[in-house]
This record gives C-alpha cells, sequence and structure tokens, in this order.
C-alpha cells in the first residue's frame, strides 16, 4: 500500500475528482478526511470508503473561509494526530466572457479556486514542516495553461500553479513537496446542467482529444496517488497535464485547417 498508515484532507471530494482521489488514497492505506461545503455528499464518500474498509472522516466546510478551515485542521487533528498530504480538488466554474462576468461571480471564483489552496495549505504546512515531510496535490486545469474561456477559473487556475512552484521552492528543503495536476475535460457531475441541454456533449468534445475520449475521475486520481505517493519523492513543484492530449495540438484541427489528410 502506497499511503499505508497516512493522514490526507481532500478538499471537494464529496463527489467527482475529489471523490474518487479519496476513493483510491483509502484503498492505498490512507485515513482520508473528507472536505466538501455539502454535509450529505461528504458523507456518502465515508460511507462509501468505510464500507470497503477504509478510514474516513467527514468534515463540512467552506475551504474559502479561514475559520472552516481552521475547523478542518482541528478536527483531523483531534481524530488522526497529523496530516501527511492535502489534496487542494475544491473548485468551481461562474461566468465566463470577462465583459459579461459578474464582479461577485469573479471574486467567487478567485476564492473558491484560489483563496482556498492558500488558506489549507497556510494551515497544513506549519505540521508538515516541523514533521519535515508532506505532500500537497492542488488540482488545476488545463485553462491555467492556455486561452480556452471561463476566464475568471482560468485565472483562478493559473494563478494556483504559479502557486505551486511558488511553495514547491520554498519549502522543498523542509521535505514538503508540492505538485499540481492540470486536467482537461474530466466527466464529472459539474457537467450535468450541460448535459442536459446537449446529451452529446461528451462524444463532441472527444474528438478533440487525441487519445479519443474525455476523462474519467480515476485518471486524474490515478496521478495524484503517484504525486502523493513516495514514487514521486524526487519530483516537486510540477504541473502535469493529464488530458489525453490536448494541449499536446489537434491533429482535428490540423486537417480542418489544411485539408490534408480529408477523405
Amino acid at each position: 500500500m502506497r499511503l499505508k498508515e497516512r493522514v490526507a484532507v481532500v478538499t471537494g471530494s464529496g463527489s467527482g475528482i475529489g471523490r474518487a482521489i479519496a476513493q483510491i488514497f483509502a484503498a492505498e492505506g490512507a485515513a482520508v478526511v473528507v472536505v466538501d461545503r455539502v454535509g450529505d455528499r461528504a458523507r456518502e464518500t465515508v460511507s462509501q470508503l468505510t464500507e470497503a474498509g477504509g478510514k474516513a472522516l467527514a468534515v463540512v466546510a467552506d475551504v474559502a473561509s479561514a475559520r472552516d478551515v481552521e475547523a478542518i485542521v482541528s478536527q483531523a487533528l483531534q481524530v488522526y494526530g497529523r496530516v501527511d498530504i492535502l489534496v487542494n480538488n475544491a473548485g468551481l466554474a461562474l461566468g465566463d466572457d470577462i465583459l459579461s462576468i459578474t464582479e461577485e461571480e469573479w471574486d467567487t471564483n478567485l476564492a473558491v479556486v484560489l483563496k482556498s489552496v492558500y488558506l489549507c495549505s497556510r494551515a497544513l504546512l506549519p505540521g508538515m514542516i516541523e514533521r519535515g515531510q508532506g505532500a500537497i496535490v492542488n488540482i488545476a486545469s488545463v485553462n491555467g495553461l492556455n486561452g480556452l474561456g471561463e476566464e475568471a477559473y482560468s485565472a483562478a487556475k493559473a494563478g494556483m500553479i504559479n502557486l505551486t512552484k511558488n511553495m514547491a521552492v520554498k519549502y522543498g528543503s523542509s521535505g514538503v513537496r508540492v505538485n499540481c495536476i492540470c486536467p482537461g475535460t474530466i466527466r464529472t457531475p459539474i457537467f450535468q446542467p450541460d448535459l442536459e441541454r446537449d446529451p452529446q456533449l461528451f462524444e463532441r468534445l472527444a474528438k478533440w482529444y487525441p487519445l479519443g475520449r474525455v476523462g474519467e475521475p480515476e485518471d486524474i486520481a490515478r496521478a495524484a496517488l503517484f504525486l502523493a505517493s513516495d514514487d514521486a519523492s524526487w519530483i516537486t513543484g510540477t504541473a502535469m497535464v493529464v488530458d489525453g492530449g490536448l494541449l499536446a495540438g489537434s491533429y482535428r484541427m490540423a486537417r480542418e485547417l489544411t485539408g490534408f489528410g480529408e477523405d
């Protein structure tokens, strides 16, 4: 087991990518603190983990609130005594075009996506530094690396990538590794409203991915497990792109632009 006897806090783990990360971490021996702002989702994840023989604790919290983050740390330490791994996964995407997005939507994106990383890292880093070891994995996005719309969300994800690098450089000598993952399109519940309008959404998007499909939460969970484990003991400050080849280039786009390769 790659995470045996370790304690992990996973934010936004009531569903989607976060739940998949919690599941694979628990299966690999970690005790998981399942953090979500919706209590029913957090408790459902914990129920799944414990029924499978894992150890888990549900904490209902808004990770954009310093007071709530303090409560997360307090409960984790009270039950498990320490935290070895932090996965900053909580996120949302509100609005799109910078000309139409409201100031409130902009602030909410940055608070949930980026400020939460600052708050959770600030709260848990001291314990990791004191023990001389720890791993932080931030779930960013390909949107933070390229111009793909959703300006507020994308700006927050770009900030997350830069914050990852700065923390990695500053705290590497203390034994703390900090990395992030940049997923492409992942089949999660966040897309449900879009699927109701366009049931073929994922099939259409898959055509732009060299591997011919959108991602599954487990694709990101396996990458997070690697970065959190000792298998990645000499990796820090990296932005691991897990996107089915999307950012490598688009042969489909090239064919449409040039006309080459058409039947």
